[in-house]
C-alpha cells in the first residue's frame, strides 16, 4: 500500500495524523537504567546533556510517566506488546534457564504476543530494531526467537538478543590490549563485530540512520527502535574521559551516549520533511541503580516499586506533529504509562488494531503532542515487584511493597496480603515522604481491591515473594 493509499485510508476513518509526507514516522528511545533526574531538562546539575536537552527544547517533557517494571524485560516488554510484562511470565530481567524456572518466568517473549512492529509492518511500515533486546536470548539461552520474528525487517543488538550484533571491548587507562565483556554471546546468533564499549551506541545509531535512509528511498514510513544498553553497569566510559568513582563513570558514560545519539537527533532535525512528519519519543526502561544514576527528589531506586524505581524521564519530539505554540511545553499534569505508547502510535498512524487483541494502555496521543493536558484512563495503572528484588540493601534492611496502585492523584504500596500499607499524594509528594494510608482508609481499601482485580487477571505463577 502506497502511501497516498494510507493516507485515504487514515482520513476515512478519521484517525491517524495525515500530512503531506504520508503517515508519521516513529523512532523510540530506550535507555538502560537512567534515573529520572539524570537528564540535564530535568535537574541534573552534575552532568551535561545537551543534545537530548535540545530535543525537549524543540518538544515536551513529562514528568508524570510511568514503566511497566522498576526492572528491565518487563518494561521492555510493555514498549513491544502495549500489555503488562506478568501477562507474558516476564516479571523480571530474563536470565539463565534454571534462574528463570527458579522465579517462575519464561525464557523468551512469546512470539504469539502482539506487537507493535508487526502491526506497523503489516499497515506498510519499514521496522527496525537496534539496541539491546532482552526479550529473549542471553546466558545459555541461545534458542530463543530471532528479534526479526517479533515483526521487525532487521536488527542488530548486544549479548542479550538474537541475531546480529556488537559486542563491547573494554579499556581502561594503562591497558595496552582490550578486553572482552560476554565473550561466549557469539554464539547467540550473528555476524557479530567487537566494538569499543564506549562505542556501541554510535554503532546502533548508524545502522539506525541507514536502515531510515533505507525506508525513504523505498517511500515507507518507518518505525525503529534505538535501545542503547548505556547507562547500565559495567561503566565503561572513553579513555579520554575516564572518571573516579561509581557515579563519576556514570556521567561520563551518560554524557558519552548523549553525544552518540547527536548524529540520529541532526538525521532528523536536517531534513525538512524528516523534521516534519517524524515523532521521537525517549524514555528510560527503568529507575538508576543505587551509586549510579540519580531520581533527584524521587524515593527509591531499580527494583523498588516507589517512584525512583518506576517513573521515567519522557522526552518527545516531532516539532511537525505539534502545535508550534506548545514547541517547548512541560505537563507536569498527564499520568502516562509504557503501555500507552502502542495504542498512541497506532492512532497516529492510522494502522488498524488486529481483533482480538486488547492493550493494558490507553490512546494518549493527544497528550504526547501537546494537544491535551491529561489522559483519560478508566482504570488504575497497577505494578507487582519483580520477583528478586525483595530486598535491597542499599535503601534498607526492610522487606519492599509487592504491589503499587496509581490511581489519579494517589498512589498505594502494600504487601500482596494487605498489609504494610503505605498511601501517597505523589504529585505533591513525589518523595512519598508523607504516608496517608492511616487517615484514608476508604483510598487504601478501594486502591486495594482494584490491585486484587488486576492480580487475578495475571497467569498463574510464583507470586511476587517467589513461592
Amino acid at each position: 500500500m502506497n502511501w497516498m493509499l494510507r493516507l485515504i485510508v487514515v482520513l476515512g476513518v478519521g484517525c491517524g495524523v495525515a500530512t503531506a509526507g504520508g503517515p508519521p514516522n516513529f523512532v523510540v528511545v530506550l535507555i538502560d537504567d537512567m534515573g529520572w533526574g539524570d537528564l540535564s531538562c530535568f535537574g541534573n546539575r552534575e552532568g551535561k546533556t545537551p543534545v537530548i536537552d535540545r530535543l525537549a527544547a524543540e518538544g515536551g517533557r513529562f514528568s508524570q510517566f510511568y514503566v511497566n517494571a522498576p526492572i528491565c524485560s518487563p518494561s521492555r516488554c510493555a514498549l513491544v506488546t502495549g500489555q503488562y510484562g506478568q501477562r507474558w511470565r516476564v516479571t523480571s530481567y530474563l536470565e539463565t534457564r534454571e534462574a528463570n524456572r527458579r522465579r517462575g518466568m519464561v525464557d523468551w517473549l512469546d512470539p504469539a504476543a502482539p506487537t507493535l512492529a508487526r502491526m506497523l509492518r503489516a499497515g506498510g511500515y519499514a521496522t527496525g530494531h537496534f539496541g539491546k533486546w532482552h526479550l529473549g536470548g542471553q546466558r545459555d539461552v541461545d534458542d530463543a526467537p530471532g528479534i526479526r520474528e517479533y515483526g521487525f525487517d532487521e536488527s542488530l543488538t548486544n549479548f542479550e538478543g538474537m541475531g546480529p550484533k556488537v559486542l563491547p571491548l573494554t579499556l581502561k587507562p594503562g591497558d595496552e590490549v582490550p578486553g572482552k565483556i560476554w565473550g561466549d554471546a557469539e554464539r547467540l546468533g550473528g555476524p557479530f563485530r567487537w566494538v569499543p564499549r564506549a562505542e556501541i551506541t554510535g554503532a546502533f545509531v548508524e545502522r539506525a540512520v541507514g536502515f531510515m535512509r533505507g525506508a525513504r528511498a523505498a517511500g515507507k514510513p518507518f518505525y525503529v527502535n534505538v535501545w542503547p544498553d548505556d547507562v547500565h553497569t559495567p561503566l565503561w566510559p572513553p579513555v579520554s574521559d575516564w572518571r573516579e568513582g561509581k557515579r563519576g563513570k556514570y556521567l561520563a558514560v551518560l554524557e558519552n551516549l548523549d553525544r552518540q545519539l547527536g548524529l540520529l537527533f541532526e538525521y532528523l532535525r536536517s531534513d525538512a520533511a524528516l523534521r516534519e512528519n517524524t515523532l521521537v519519543l525517549l524514555c528510560s526502561d527503568n529507575g538508576a541503580e543505587p551509586g549510579a544514576g540519580s531520581g533527584g527528589p524521587l524515593r527509591g531506586c531499580k527494583g523498588s516499586l516507589y517512584e525512583g524505581g518506576i517513573r521515567s524521564p519522557l522526552v518527545v519530539w516531532g516539532p511537525g506533529l505539534m502545535g508550534h505554540e506548545r514547541v517547548g511545553f512541560h505537563n507536569d499534569r498527564a499520568v502516562l504509562a509504557a503501555m500507552d505508547v502502542v495504542p498512541s502510535l497506532l492512532r497516529l498512524s492510522g494502522v488498524a488494531v488486529p481483533g482480538g487483541v486488547k492493550f493494558d494502555g490507553v490512546d494518549a496521543s493527544d497528550v504526547l503532542l501537546g494537544k491535551s493536558e491529561t489522559v483519560k484512563r478508566d482504570g488504575v495503572i497497577c505494578w507487582r515487584r519483580p520477583p528478586d528484588r525483595a530486598v535491597i540493601k542499599a535503601l534498607s534492611e526492610d522487606p519492599l511493597p509487592d504491589i503499587a496502585v496509581r490511581d489519579g492523584e494517589w498512589k498505594l504500596l502494600s504487601a500482596e496480603d494487605g498489609g504494610r500499607a503505605e498511601l501517597y499524594r505523589v504529585r505533591e509528594d513525589p518523595g512519598e515522604a508523607k504516608n496517608l494510608a492511616s487517615s484514608h482508609p476508604d483510598v487504601v481499601a478501594r486502591l486495594m481491591k482494584a490491585a486484587r482485580e488486576w492480580l487475578a487477571t495475571l497467569p498463574p505463577g510464583k507470586d511476587a515473594v517467589g513461592k
